[in-house]
């Protein structure tokens, strides 16, 4: 418990109709904010905002040049992809440009990817869009790239998929940077989570449904001989609106665009409590995005009084 990290889930576009100029800004006031207090960023790997969330036309960022240039400017905290959608990119060309991340930020990368879900998104760039199985299983193969990259040279791989021949990857990232998979399907990518991933990060749901995909991992790890412990669990809250009174919290969470059912509302103490339980089950790394973005009272209010609460759990 008393390891418990915080890191930010960071907003891919202006939730207020700002420019993209005046949204740069309430990036920069919230990193502030955030600097002092956080483990970690999390930047979300799309390319326009998912149906029915904003207009097309909104300005929405690439992950990773964001990644590259928020981490210059703020060197205390570290940063994650959230996640890289693999067949975005070449797999041998996403792991060279990792570790070349990890180089430049001095270790401060983490390598999440997943399988990739945003058929918008594929379409309108014109990325092939197999079906989940086939990628799932690029998945597992640019994960494996990635790794045989960062710690061989030359590196080579066959796989049903992707290849590699006599490749370099210099400098190798020392530490390497560690390799996240996102994503809760039971049958494959739990699979693929126990068998390749240093974290797992599951984004959203409730209680049980995160113990129950913990369940899954677990008999996934006893089957791939792996360690369940060793893998580092994290979690994604869809939202989370703090206030003085929860009646408070819930009118912050409605004027927001991420606000469904899943998001968490209330006072700092009952959201405090609330994700105590997830830490209760093994979560060791929070990923929050606060719900009155761009303002920056949401953001200070988790760090000043949710947080020590926390900790001081332990």
């Amino acid at each position: 418990m008393s390891d418990v990290k915080f890191g930010w889930h960071m907003h891919s576009f202006p939730v207020d109709g700002s420019s993209a100029a005046a949204y740069l800004d309430q990036l920069h006031a919230n990193l502030q904010v955030i600097q002092p207090h956080f483990d970690t960023v999390w930047i979300d790997d799309h390319t326009m905002p998912w149906a029915g969330w904003q207009a097309k036309d909104t300005p929405y960022q690439e992950c990773e040049t964001s990644i590259a240039f928020f981490a210059a400017a703020y060197p205390k905290l570290s940063f994650a992809s959230s996640m890289f959608c693999q067949s975005y990119r070449n797999p041998a060309l996403a792991a060279k440009a990792a570790a070349n991340l990890q180089w430049l930020t001095g270790g401060r990368f983490i390598y999440g990817i997943g399988a990739g879900w945003m058929e918008e998104d594929y379409r309108t760039y014109n990325f092939p869009f197999p079906k989940p199985s086939v990628r799932i299983a690029q998945l597992a193969e640019a994960v494996q790239i990635a790794k045989l990259l960062w710690s061989e040279s030359p590196a080579s791989f066959e796989g049903t998929y992707y290849r590699i021949e006599d490749a370099y990857c210099e400098p190798r990232p020392n530490p390497a940077p560690p390799v996240l998979i996102g994503g809760g399907g039971e049958q494959l990518t739990l699979r693929v989570v126990a068998q390749h991933a240093d974290w797992w990060n599951f984004s959203g749901g409730d209680l049980a449904t995160y113990a129950h995909k913990l369940e899954v991992l677990r008999r996934h790890c006893d089957a791939a001989g792996r360690d369940f412990d060793e893998i580092v669990k994290t979690w994604t809250s869809d939202g989370i609106a703090l206030g003085d009174s929860e009646a408070e919290a819930r009118r912050i969470a409605a004027a927001s665009p991420y606000n469904n059912d899943t998001v968490i509302a209330g006072t700092p103490e009952q959201v405090a409590e609330h994700l105590k339980r997830f830490v209760d089950l093994g979560v060791e790394h929070f990923v929050v995005r606060l719900l009155d973005f761009p303002q920056t009272e949401g953001i200070e209010r988790f760090a000043k009084e949710v947080m020590p609460l926390l900790r001081a759990a332990a």
